[in-house]
């Protein structure tokens, strides 16, 4: 068993039972009653594949019931009523959708809901103040990469459009800030020798329904994470530039709303990483964990401006996994690919 020491009182990672279908690039969503959604994601030869529910109480995975669409690099936002919203993906075919379910846990079941306004994949899920999703970006048919951006309001079923980002944007990332704002960060536009990265950063106001930018980061990062600390500032980890895994990231940055700009911070991650997207969670002990992109998990600790290794484990899978913060303070860790490049059926456990 891979395993290594914390350097630092950071909790450890084990192993748990596997999933019953390998998968990357999938979404796993805590649920009210404390099981975890996982939904879709793809194998080796980028099929789709379903869902399936892990209990924590009895350390297992169990399938779901069929989904309405199967896909891929979509999002899944759990609503204040405690369904989950999946939206957009690429579905059967490998070309974006614009299908959108509702998982009901009290039916286990997925219903169809209203459909996007445009058919997109690689976007961001927001779940705003007032109950309702703002759905961002992306990539749309023929690897068009869009500003525009819709909200679901779960009352109608609906999407609507709402203005358009001030960048088409697809790796990026989202944060709803405690003005109930929503920060969009980064991401990319083009294709290999044609992409283009970006520093630059935009809020989204719910009350207006528009963009606005706000200050660039330190660097130019896509296929990073953020998440928003408990003092209301957003932590950005990791990411790449052009070269990918040659060039990921172990470096972090602060986003401060009071003042809209990006600090660099002077710590740095013990393990570059990126493709890691959703996989940071902010602990009730106020650190974060951080346990995607690479393969050992690690928490950062605001008060000391530290990170740390978590001990245990040290064989995640890394690149899209999905991670889910359970009620008890745990963490499910589902998934993803390594160097290989191969999906795993592999799911570990964090303790605090």
């Amino acid at each position: 068993m891979a395993a290594a020491p914390a350097t630092f009182d950071t909790g450890t990672v084990s192993a748990t039972a596997p999933m019953g279908s390998a998968r990357m690039a999938h979404t796993a969503t805590a649920l009210t009653d404390g099981r975890v959604l996982v939904v879709g994601g793809f194998v080796a030869d980028g099929s789709p594949v379903g869902a399936e529910l892990f209990d924590r109480a009895r350390n297992r995975f169990t399938p779901a019931a069929a989904m309405g669409t199967v896909r891929h690099s979509h999002t899944a936002t759990r609503l204040a009523d405690g369904r989950v919203l999946i939206v957009g993906g690429y579905g059967p075919g490998n070309a974006p959708t614009t299908r959108a379910d509702l998982f009901d846990p009290a039916t286990n079941r997925f219903v169809a809901t209203g459909a996007l306004q445009q058919p997109r994949s690689g976007h961001v899920a927001v779940l705003l103040a007032d109950g309702s999703v703002l759905v961002a970006g992306g990539l749309g048919p023929d690897w068009t990469f869009l500003a525009s951006a819709e909200r679901y309001d779960p009352a109608t079923g609906r999407f609507t459009p709402v203005g358009d980002m001030t960048t088409a944007r697809e790796s990026h990332v989202a944060v709803r800030l405690r003005s109930g704002r929503v920060l969009v960060v980064g991401g990319h536009q083009g294709r290999r020798a044609n992409i283009q990265l970006f520093a630059s950063a935009e809020e989204y106001d719910p009350a207006t329904r528009r963009f606005t930018a706000v200050g660039d980061m330190q660097v130019r990062r896509h296929k990073h994470d953020a998440v928003l600390m408990a003092d209301g500032q957003v932590l950005v980890t990791g990411g790449s530039d052009e070269r990918d895994d040659h060039g990921a990231y172990n470096h972090a940055e602060r986003y401060d709303p009071a003042s809209q700009r990006f600090i660099k911070l002077p710590a740095v991650m013990h393990r570059s990483r990126y493709k890691h997207a959703g996989s940071s969670v902010l602990l009730p002990d106020g650190r974060v964990l951080i346990a995607g992109g690479a393969s050992q998990a690690e928490v950062y600790d605001p008060v000391r401006g530290q990170f740390d290794l978590v001990g245990g484990r040290t064989d995640l899978a890394g690149q899209f996994s999905a991670v889910a913060l359970l009620s008890d303070g745990s963490a499910l860790i589902t998934g993803g690919y390594s160097r290989d490049i191969q999906p795993q059926a592999r799911a570990w456990i964090f303790m605090p």
